[in-house]
């Protein structure tokens, strides 16, 4: 099983839930100075199993709706990175549960796998739209509430990546020549990709408005563009449905079938030397960056601080479409800086190919507590800020 945690009580130390993030302090990539992001969180470097990770998000909404965490050990490494929208409920609730849910399935099946994974998806889904069930008197639109969900775990030398929505992550290689290049490990679930449309169009063929172009976005429902999600339960059973009268999520008519679902896409792929990074993030930077543009942004700078130099990037794009300067977009608030760009999470992770565990051990027990280091805005309530 997870070979880390072979010795738990006598090898590792308990999690540390409140590693130090970093505030932007500068506001460069050089160290030269610059005007200072009140709305920029990183962790420059930080170990893992099989070598190095980096850390950063930007806030854009009222409230921070995306929440992620990095869970390393002796032996493996755990990545999640949670793009909530409709509040951060969703994926805060991601954030404390799907972790949770692995290890004990993983410590039910003796191994991790495929399954597993999915059924630590399924067992997150149903744990919420229960809270959703529980809470939605009080709060009604909490049934509206969802997020993306993209997580990978890196063991035996092994990725295991699995996705709802449109988060991705990509894998940086050396090609031929010598030349790193981006490899999507993941698929974007969202309506604007014409397989994904076609895919709902199948399912719900006797349903015209399943996919609708509004003001020149193609949304499912007329509502939403992510098609697998957790939560957003009012698009996925009919106990969930939300009084007409709130107009933003109005149906055009009562639910017959779910429209969203929470089976993940999940991609296996044995780590091989040339593989040299992956960058997990939300849909916040890949909409200011290419695949092939991130990659090269992080294999032609140094390692330290590099998630935060991407996120760095993207907002600079994002000012750049607006005809404004990124030293005045940072000094927009949050809620308005929605207006610019949408919240971004980033994780780089390094792989050191000395330090990837291939062997085949088992492990009589498996336990959180087996983790050495978290991290991840999902903290930050606990965590000091660098100032």
């Amino acid at each position: 099983m997870w070979s880390w945690l072979t010795k738990i009580a006598a090898c590792l130390g308990p999690v540390r839930r409140h590693a130090r993030t970093r505030k932007d302090e500068d506001g460069s990539d050089n160290g030269r100075g610059g005007v200072a992001d009140d709305l920029l969180w990183s962790r420059d470097i930080g170990r893992h199993a099989a070598g190095e990770f980096s850390f950063a998000v930007a806030q854009a909404n009222e409230t921070l709706e995306d929440h992620s965490q990095v869970e390393t050990g002796a032996a493996a490494t755990f990545v999640g990175v949670y793009d909530g929208h409709g509040g951060a409920e969703a994926s805060r609730f991601i954030s404390d549960h799907l972790f949770a849910h692995l290890i004990r399935l993983a410590q039910e099946n003796g191994t991790i796998t495929e399954d597993v994974v999915r059924s630590a998806f399924s067992a997150t889904e149903e744990g919420f739209l229960t809270l959703v069930r529980r809470t939605r008197f009080i709060k009604p639109l909490i049934a509206a509430v969802g997020s993306c969900c993209l997580v990978g775990v890196i063991w035996r030398g092994t990725l295991y990546v699995a996705n709802l929505g449109d988060s991705r992550a990509v894998v940086g290689s050396l090609g031929r020549s010598n030349k790193i290049v981006a490899e999507p490990l993941t698929i974007d679930h969202n309506a604007s990709v014409e397989e994904v449309r076609q895919e709902l169009i199948s399912r719900h063929p006797d349903d015209s408005q399943i996919v609708v172009l509004k003001h020149g976005v193609w949304r499912i429902k007329g509502i939403i563009q992510v098609s697998r999600t957790i939560g957003d339960a009012y698009l996925k059973r009919r106990e969930f449905a939300l009084d007409p009268s709130i107009t933003r999520f109005r149906l055009p008519e009562p639910l017959r079938r779910p429209v969203l679902t929470a089976e993940p896409s999940i991609c296996t792929r044995a780590l091989h030397p040339q593989d040299k990074f992956i960058i997990f993030a939300t849909d916040g930077l890949w909409e200011h960056l290419t695949n092939q543009q991130a990659v090269e942004i992080v294999y032609n700078n140094p390692r330290r601080g590099i998630a935060k130099r991407l996120v760095r990037a993207a907002l600079k794009q994002a000012a750049q479409k607006r005809e404004m300067r990124y030293d005045d977009l940072k000094k927009v608030e949050k809620g308005v800086r929605r207006f610019f760009h949408d919240d971004i999470t980033v994780v780089v992770v390094y792989i050191d190919h000395g330090l990837l565990q291939h062997r085949d051990t088992s492990v009589p027990e498996l336990s959180v507590r087996g983790f050495a280091d978290s991290v991840g805005p999902s903290r930050f309530s606990d965590v000091t800020a660098i100032s």
